[in-house]
């Protein structure tokens, strides 16, 4: 099975190789990465790839769904892959689907497994209605579009191998949408898709200013800090929210903090190690769910959580 690996983000990038690697090895196949602008191809080739095409042009040096779709579009017929995997990025959520209509293909999204069962079909586990259901998907068109969210796959050991590597240099047509003006957003350095550890906060909280109180519980369990969509989205207190419509985590320690439970944040956090869960009520469906369940009003547990823990270390 010969696979295409697409994504802008580096590490969800070596994330794809290995699933890559690991499906093309089975079936003697190769892998292609695609690549533009400035970039270490070998490295892309220690990962896995057993080819890399790199595209450099003016046009892009900043990401257009258009201008990335024609770049994927020229790897494609070059190399003429059974199966493009593309990160599930904000970006490769915006091209995927359009790569899928553009070649007439069919489009899997948000796969947290890939694999070729014994006839010899590609299958995919993805959540579906809110998280609730996980779904078991085939498609039948060749290629096979494909996107996967970041941790789903684990990066193979990076190994001194050796690729081809393909410069592409041309005029790409231009772009029928320009961007016109930017605008700097606030950046959150929470990076909840890789926290070890993470509290988050829901609509227990009655004020902004109250989430101070989670500030010195992460300092002692050296965890980032999280919150459920309502709190970012809805109220603006943060900038990040968990759930699948946010960041999707899986940390060994995930502490609830004044959250009910929706379908739509158990989905986020469902491959969490640990859960514990802080709510007063315990009819909360977050607690159906956690291993651990606090019974009691985060303004009282979480205080009392802090000193506990201060007095054990």
């Amino acid at each position: 099975m010969s696979i295409l690996v697409y994504s802008e983000n580096n590490e969800l990038h070596y994330q794809l190789l290995g699933k890559a690697r690991e499906l093309a090895d089975k079936h003697g196949k190769d892998v292609a990465s695609v690549v533009t602008g400035d970039c270490n191809s070998q490295m892309l080739i220690n990962y896995g790839a057993d080819k890399v095409y790199h595209f450099t042009s003016s046009a892009l040096n900043e990401f257009n769904v258009e201008t990335h779709m024609q770049v994927l579009t020229i790897a494609v017929s070059e190399f003429k892959p059974e199966t493009i995997l593309i990160g599930a990025t904000k970006r490769g959520k915006e091209l995927a689907p359009r790569l899928a209509a553009n070649l007439d293909a069919g489009c899997m999204t948000e796969c947290n497994k890939v694999w070729v069962d014994e006839e010899n079909r590609l299958l995919v586990e993805r959540l579906t209605y809110g998280g609730s259901t996980i779904a078991t998907e085939t498609c039948d068109s060749k290629p096979t579009v494909i996107t996967a969210p970041n941790r789903a796959f684990e990066k193979l050991d990076p190994t001194e191998r050796s690729g081809e590597v393909i410069d592409f240099s041309f005029d790409i047509s231009e772009p029928k949408v320009k961007v016109v003006e930017k605008r700097q957003k606030s950046v959150s350095d929470a990076d909840l898709e890789n926290a070890a550890v993470i509290i988050s906060a829901g609509r227990g909280f009655k004020a902004q200013e109250d989430l101070k109180l989670l500030d010195e519980l992460a300092e002692i369990l050296g965890a980032k800090i999280g919150c459920t969509r309502p709190i970012s989205a809805d109220l603006g207190w943060m900038d990040e929210w968990v759930g699948i419509s946010g960041k999707k985590v899986k940390p060994s320690l995930y502490v609830a903090c004044g959250i009910s439970g929706t379908i739509q944040h158990v989905a986020g956090i469902r491959d969490s190690q640990i859960i514990v869960s802080i709510n007063n009520d315990e009819n909360a469906n977050i607690h159906g769910m956690s291993d651990y369940s606090l019974i009691g009003d985060i303004y009282e547990v979480v205080p009392a959580l802090v000193k506990a823990l201060k007095e054990r270390a």
